[in-house]
C-alpha cells in the first residue's frame, strides 16, 4: 500500500509539473507596461502575422494606415471633441482602408457576401449601440452610433439595421463597394480547403467543440479606445467577421461586454480574435470587472482575460485604456496590428510580437 501511495503521489506530481510547463510555454505579449498617459489606442487585427511573410511595401502600407487613423482620432481629441467622436472618426478611417477586415475590404462569407458588424460604447453613460450582419452601410461604426443615439435599442441586425441606417441619413452603398480581390481569393482558398478535407476524410469534423474552424490566419477586426479631455472613455469595434463564415454567424465585436465595453470608472476595451471564445469569456466586461472588484491594473486584467481565452482554446488580443490613460495591448497570437498616441502626440505603432 505504501509503495502504491508513493507511486500515486509521483504520478500527481508529474501531472502538476506538466501543467505548469504548458502554462509557462503559453504565448503572450503586452508591450505597454510603462505608465505614459495615452489618449487613443487602436488595433487592426491579430493573428499569424510574421515579419518573414510581410513585404516591406505592405508593412509600410499597414503602418501608414494605422498612423492615419491615430492622427485622425488625435486631431479630434485635441480639438476638444468627445471620446465617442474620436473613436468613430478613427474607425471610419480603418473601415475605408481595404487592408483591414472592416468596411471596404471585409472578408467574404461562405455564400460570397460581405457581412459586417460594429459596436460603440459611451463610458460616461454606459449607453451602447451595435449593428450585425449588414451589407450596405458604408461605415458600420456610424450605424452603431446611430443605434445608440437615435433609437431606444442597443443592437440591430440585417435588413432592419440597414433600413434604420438609411432613415438616419447614413451613406448606403451597393454591396459591391466592399469587394476586394484579395478577400475574394481568400474565400476561394477556404472553399477549396473545405472541399479537399471532405474528399480526404469523409468522417472529418470541424475543429473544436464549437463546430467551426478558423482557417483564416489573421483576424482583421479594427477597434479604438479613447480618453477625452473631459475624462470620458469610449470604445468601438468593427469587423467583417471570419472568412467562409456560414449561417449568419455573428462574432464578439457587436456584443457589448464580449468584444466591446467602456466604463468611466474602469476601462475602455476593444477585442480582436476568434469571437466565439471572446463571447464565452465575456472578455471586455470581465477585464473591467477584474479592475473594479479585484483592484487589478489594466495590464494585469488584460493579461488575465487573454490567458482565459487561450485556456479555452481561442486566440486573439485586445486593446484597453483605463480612466488614467494607462494602456494594455495583450495578445496570444504571433502579431497584432496596433498603435497608440500619448496626450503629447507621440505615436507608437507595432505589428509583431
Amino acid at each position: 500500500m505504501k509503495t502504491f501511495s508513493l507511486l500515486r503521489s509521483a504520478a500527481w506530481m508529474l501531472v502538476i509539473c506538466s501543467s505548469l510547463q504548458v502554462r509557462a510555454d503559453t504565448t503572450y505579449a503586452d508591450d505597454s507596461t510603462h505608465q505614459e498617459k495615452y489618449v487613443l489606442v487602436i488595433h487592426g487585427g491579430a493573428g499569424t502575422i510574421l515579419k518573414k511573410n510581410m513585404t516591406a511595401q505592405k508593412e509600410a502600407a499597414y503602418k501608414a494606415g494605422l498612423e492615419e487613423a491615430l492622427k485622425t482620432g488625435y486631431k479630434a481629441l485635441q480639438a476638444g471633441k468627445s471620446s465617442l467622436d474620436a473613436v468613430e472618426a478613427t474607425i471610419r478611417v480603418l473601415e475605408d482602408n481595404p487592408l483591414f477586415n472592416a468596411g471596404k475590404g471585409a472578408v467574404f462569407t461562405h455564400d460570397g457576401r460581405n457581412e459586417m458588424d460594429a459596436a460603440i460604447m459611451n463610458g460616461k453613460t454606459l449607453e451602447a449601440g451595435s449593428v450585425a450582419g449588414v451589407s450596405t452601410i458604408r461605415n458600420p461604426i456610424a450605424a452603431a452610433r446611430a443605434v445608440m443615439e437615435k433609437s431606444e435599442h442597443v443592437m440591430m441586425a440585417g435588413r432592419g439595421a440597414e433600413q434604420f441606417a438609411k432613415e438616419a441619413g447614413l451613406e448606403i452603398v451597393d454591396p459591391a463597394y466592399f469587394r476586394t480581390e484579395e478577400r475574394w481569393e481568400g474565400l476561394q482558398k477556404a472553399l477549396k480547403a473545405d472541399s479537399l478535407k471532405s474528399r480526404l476524410d469523409h468522417s472529418y469534423q470541424p475543429a473544436g467543440k464549437l463546430g467551426v474552424e478558423n482557417i483564416d490566419n489573421k483576424f482583421g477586426t479594427v477597434g479604438a479606445v479613447a480618453l477625452d479631455k473631459a475624462g470620458n472613455l469610449a470604445a468601438g469595434t468593427s469587423t467583417g467577421g471570419m472568412t467562409n463564415k456560414k449561417y449568419g454567424r455573428i462574432g464578439d465585436a457587436p456584443i457589448i461586454g464580449a468584444g466591446t465595453y467602456a466604463n468611466n470608472n474602469t476601462v475602455a476595451v476593444s477585442c480582436t480574435g476568434w469571437g466565439e471564445f471572446f463571447i464565452r469569456s465575456v472578455v471586455a466586461y470581465d477585464l473591467s470587472a477584474l479592475m473594479a472588484y479585484k483592484g487589478l491594473t489594466v495590464q494585469e486584467a488584460g493579461k488575465a482575460v487573454i490567458e482565459k481565452v487561450g485556456t479555452l482554446g481561442g486566440n486573439g488580443g485586445l486593446i484597453a485604456l483605463d480612466k488614467n490613460g494607462h494602456a494594455a495591448l495583450p495578445f496570444n497570437t504571433e502579431g497584432m496590428y496596433r498603435g497608440m498616441v500619448t496626450a503629447e502626440g507621440k505615436i507608437t505603432i507595432e505589428i509583431y510580437k
